[in-house]
């Protein structure tokens, strides 16, 4: 088999994460933590809709951390979302880190908004 390492270009993959942070480039980036083409930003939960909606356009499909444990989004967030055309997948927080940097290494555009592990 032969293994080939994935060249990110200049995306940010998700290098690690502890029970409060998430690491990018080196630098490790306090929870909760929205990334997208270009942005690196603090997230304020699920009642700052203004920044995810705020990538309608630029990305296809937001992946949302649910924190240590898979857990639904609310409703009205969801709605909020899909109706300014994200896709949104949600899935526990570092689930999501791995979807989103297999999404990244295939180009596709994806953002991703997590909530902190511990």
């Amino acid at each position: 088999m032969r293994i080939a390492e994935v060249d990110f270009g200049a995306r940010q993959p998700i290098e690690g994460y502890g029970p409060d942070f998430f690491r990018l480039g080196g630098v490790a980036h306090p929870a909760p933590l929205m990334v997208a083409p270009g942005i690196v930003r603090g997230w304020g939960g699920y009642d700052d809709r203004e920044t995810l909606l705020a990538l309608a356009g630029q990305v296809d499909v937001l992946l949302i951390g649910t924190g240590g444990q898979i857990a639904h989004i609310p409703a009205d967030l969801r709605a909020v979302l899909e109706e300014a055309g994200l896709g949104v997948e949600a899935m526990d927080s570092p689930a999501a880190c791995r979807t989103y940097n297999v999404l990244l290494s295939e180009a596709r555009r994806v953002a991703l908004a997590v909530l902190p592990v511990g």
